[in-house]
């Protein structure tokens, strides 16, 4: 009977930890709520529907430069069902070292970014917040694990809030990849409409 009951025990703990592995990957980017770089409550729910492009930023990188295909990308597709959200970070050799208030000022006069940019956050390491920990793991966002290799890494999501693909930081906003990518889904938008 002691078997009998150990047993029964472990299926139920098995049977619960699948289910909660399920219920993990059965989430979407729409459970999130951040705050935006001027303090306000962002969320994402607000964006269902939407395509996504996710995007770790910095204002002291290399890749700086990519903030003007982003504006390019969000004014090209903005109605059509399409939105970039920036990430500031300092998580890559400390190449975004300002405040909110300084990121918001050194995007909207060198780039005249105006898709919305959040509260500066980590995207790696312990600090990591819970939304790059979406995703980043396999286990919560059901498509792939990743790590952020480097500023602006792109996290597309598509219209169901579940993240579809990732593109590397060197890869531009405006490169084929992500044009493609973006064309499919505002084409089966509009379809719909």
């Amino acid at each position: 009977m002691k078997n009998f009951a150990l047993f029964t025990f472990f299926v139920f703990i098995f049977k619960l930890s699948v289910c909660q592995n399920d219920n993990d990957m059965n989430q979407t980017i729409y459970q999130f709520k951040v705050k935006d770089i001027t303090g306000k409550t962002f969320d994402f729910e607000n964006l269902r529907g939407k395509k996504i492009m996710i995007v770790n930023t910095a204002s002291k990188c290399g890749l700086t430069g990519q903030y003007r295909g982003l504006q390019k990308l969000y004014d090209r597709y903005k109605d059509s069902g399409f939105v970039v959200v920036g990430f500031p970070a300092n998580d890559f050799l400390w190449q975004e070292p300002g405040s909110d208030k300084e990121i918001a000022n050194f995007c909207e006069k060198n780039y005249g970014v105006t898709f919305p940019m959040m509260s500066k956050i980590s995207v790696k390491g312990s600090g990591m917040h819970p939304l790059y920990q979406f995703l980043t793991q396999f286990g919560k966002n059901g498509y792939k694990s990743s790590s952020v290799s480097w500023n602006f890494q792109k996290y597309l999501i598509g219209t169901d809030g579940k993240l579809k693909k990732i593109i590397t930081p060197r890869t531009a906003p405006l490169s084929e990849e992500v044009l493609d990518w973006i064309e499919q889904d505002v084409m089966a938008v509009n379809e719909r409409l």
